[in-house]
């Protein structure tokens, strides 16, 4: 069985690549291959500048889809990012291990193929669990980004110390109030 590279996995390489952005081509390959996100493909092939400037433009594109205020603006700018990035999906066994789903043409080079991995997988993201599905830390003070994969949809905070220091910050202000 071949897993989707598309799904939950592409949108936490965005949310990791856009916490921690990759400053070299190098550094870039290897987020790449801890993610676990066709590491095939990246290891393949030589990840280049232009790829390191492909990905941070998906990712300011991106960024806009984790603030758009609401509904139909997040869905049209990832239906923007779909149109820019991906094709028509395709049947593919490149690899020999299974037959799976391609929404890129084969050998694109690497910043196209995270770009488009980043636009199908939070479509799907969003489409799978809802549109609401991404967004900010609630903590004051942190402005890293999430993608809620959590059974009750209800995740406002990027880790669990973040959401341990606001529930620290908030019982203080209770106790300081009462």
């Amino acid at each position: 069985m071949h897993l989707n590279p598309y799904g939950a996995d592409a949108v936490l390489l965005a949310v990791n690549l856009a916490t921690r952005p990759a400053n070299t081509p190098e550094e870039l390959a290897a987020r790449c291959e801890e993610s676990g996100v066709e590491n095939r493909l990246v290891r393949a092939r030589r990840v280049t500048a232009e790829d390191l400037a492909t990905v941070r433009t998906a990712l300011d594109e991106w960024l806009q889809v984790v603030d758009a205020t609401d509904e139909q603006t997040r869905v049209d700018l990832v239906n923007a990012m779909l149109a820019k990035y991906t094709e028509h999906p395709r049947l593919t066994n490149h690899a020999g291990d299974g037959w799976h789903m391609h929404y890129r043409p084969a050998n694109v080079p690497v910043g196209w193929l995270v770009a488009t991995l980043i636009s199908t997988g939070t479509a799907l993201h969003l489409a799978g669990r809802g549109v609401t599905r991404l967004g900010r830390c609630a903590t004051d003070g942190c402005d890293n980004v999430y993608a809620d994969l959590s059974r009750t949809g209800r995740q406002r905070y990027c880790s669990p110390a973040c959401a341990n220091r606001d529930a620290v910050r908030r019982h203080r202000a209770r106790v300081t109030d009462a």
